[in-house]
């Protein structure tokens, strides 16, 4: 559909030229003397913009915005006037008109302001539109995705909350390997009971013990009260123990004798205590490796290992980048009290050819960092950071000998655009002009490619 556009003035001879320099440009176009009119006609017609004068008969400009704004939010409008001063325009700013323009109007001037505040209609209605499908498609709002690779994880998570059974989570730092375990959490039967988390990484070897299985009163040098350990809290919940290969092999064994027995024994006390909780165990490490390497215990290693989930990089997921960044948007205004309505396709762009080392998380905190940075309700390229899309390729080429086969030029051609684009595999598609997924097919079938 042609944008529509409805012109709001009483002298006619601008109406005419008005209508006549829009219809040239293409757009669908209504006009009218009367504000009353133009309400008329914004019940009956789908307008995407109002361009309407600031002092009509009966109604002013300002009048007319208002109304417009209740009864056709979606609608973009601009006020056209004689008499322009800076408070008028604070006025109309303030009562959502997008801009404000003076006569005589300029006809360069005037079609750059109606392309701009369409296109911010055009984005935010993108944006909204990817608000819904997060709606819709994400009742769980801790797992949010729909490619492939993330739907068919999100499935086993739900088929597997249902279980009692322990649950060994698997992927690179900043996958949302938490969010994943409190999902499984909130659709248990055991949701209405505790979560409690522990990052076995983060805690000294010193405390971790009195911390996950408590002291009595004396136990040891500051011991002066009962305390109760992680294990003991997660009573008729979830327990979960985020990178459970830092644990040491001591914690190791008496983490096997708690899920063999059931009994937590506090530090300090001969007495053990009944404890129901469900274990769900997560890490970064290949514990296979661990087992063979000595650092973990195999006996614990097939006692958590009853059920595996693999979280996928976000490498393997850039299709969710658009549904994830809606979503940090939303989590970073309601944090830090802003509104930003979305993020423009070149913005977009930049996000989808970065490989995302950090993940899920450092998506996560650029989007923070822009929403607080931005003085724009729409987030472009300016609001990430530089390192995200820094200066172009710079230009080079490779010598190929006459008789070399093509396989091994498809090879050294390969090879040496990776190194151009410093290993993104985007980029390099991008350069080649082929699918990002014959990269990543290549370098698995020959991978001296990333060298």
């Amino acid at each position: 559909m042609k944008p529509s556009i409805l012109v709001v003035d009483d002298e006619q001879s601008i109406l005419e030229s008005i209508e006549r320099l829009l219809l040239r440009e293409s757009y669908a176009v209504f006009k009218t003397d009367s504000a009353e009119d133009a309400i008329t006609i914004i019940q009956k017609e789908h307008i995407s913009l109002l361009l309407t004068d600031l002092r009509l008969p009966k109604m002013s400009g300002i009048d007319l915005l208002k109304v417009v704004r209740r009864i056709a939010p979606a609608t973009e409008i601009i006020l056209m006037t004689a008499f322009g001063s800076v408070e008028v325009a604070v006025t109309a700013m303030k009562e959502g008109a997008y801009d404000f323009i003076t006569k005589p109007i300029k006809r360069a001037i005037l079609l750059k302001t109606i392309s701009k505040a369409l296109e911010k209609q055009k984005l935010v209605s993108e944006n909204q539109e990817l608000r819904r499908l997060l709606n819709e498609k994400n009742s769980d709002r801790l797992l949010v995705g729909n490619s492939t690779a993330f739907r068919q994880t999100r499935e086993l998570i739900a088929q597997v909350a249902q279980s009692e059974a322990h649950v060994l989570i698997f992927g690179e730092s900043g996958t949302g390997k938490e969010m994943a375990a409190q999902s499984l959490h909130q659709n248990s039967p055991r949701r209405a009971g505790p979560f409690v988390p522990v990052n076995c990484a983060a805690l000294p070897e010193s405390i971790i013990e009195s911390e996950l299985f408590g002291y009595v009163r004396g136990a040891f040098t500051g011991a002066e009260n009962n305390r109760q350990g992680r294990f003991a809290k997660a009573h008729g919940g979830t327990l979960f123990l985020d990178e459970i290969g830092e644990l040491s092999q001591n914690v190791q064994v008496k983490l096997l004798r708690i899920l063999q027995e059931g009994m937590v024994e506090p530090l300090g006390s001969d007495k053990p205590v009944k404890t129901d909780f469900r274990l769900i165990c997560a890490t970064h490490k290949d514990l296979k490796e661990e087992v063979k390497q000595g650092r973990f215990r195999e006996d614990l290693y097939y006692r958590l290992h009853v059920i595996s989930i693999r979280i996928p990089p976000l490498r393997e997921r850039m299709e969710d980048i658009p549904l994830l960044a809606t979503h940090f948007i939303e989590r970073a205004n309601l944090k830090n009290h802003r509104e930003v309505l979305g993020i423009d396709p070149g913005a977009l762009d930049v996000l989808t050819s970065h490989d995302w080392p950090g993940n899920v998380r450092e998506l996560e905190n650029i989007m923070e960092r822009a929403v607080v940075l931005t003085r724009n309700e729409i987030l472009t390229i300016e609001d990430l950071p530089p390192e995200l899309h820094g200066s172009p390729h710079r230009e080079t080429s490779i010598n190929v000998p006459l008789g070399l086969p093509l396989e091994e030029v498809e090879r050294r051609l390969i090879r040496e655009t990776l190194k151009l684009a410093d290993g993104n595999k985007k980029d390099a598609a991008r350069i080649l002009g082929i699918a990002v997924r014959t990269i990543y097919r290549r370098i698995a079938e020959d991978t001296d490619l990333l060298e």
